[in-house]
């Protein structure tokens, strides 16, 4: 059974969409019936849930307070680095 990435399914189903599934699928090189049935699941799956701008701004909060004690960890792990190097040189 062939495994198809995400990115050649979007397109598969763009080109599907543009000239007809049988041709998309002749042109691919992708079953007619496994094309079809990614327009079914397609059709079938509810679209996925645009967060609100009051969500994305903090959800941009949060992750703009994860960069920042990540940056201070990273400095900490340098600083740390720094000096269990020089005790080696010795």
């Amino acid at each position: 059974m062939k495994h198809y990435s995400k990115e050649f399914k979007e397109e598969a189903l763009k080109l599907s969409d543009e000239i007809g599934v049988k041709k998309a699928a002749q042109q691919l090189g992708v079953a007619y019936y496994t094309l079809a049935d990614w327009r079914s699941i397609r059709r079938n799956t509810p679209p996925a849930k645009t967060p609100s701008a009051e969500e994305q701004t903090i959800r941009i909060r949060e992750l703009e307070r994860e960069v920042s004690e990540l940056r201070t960890a990273n400095d900490i792990l340098k600083d740390a680095l720094g000096f269990f190097a020089k005790d080696r040189k010795k």
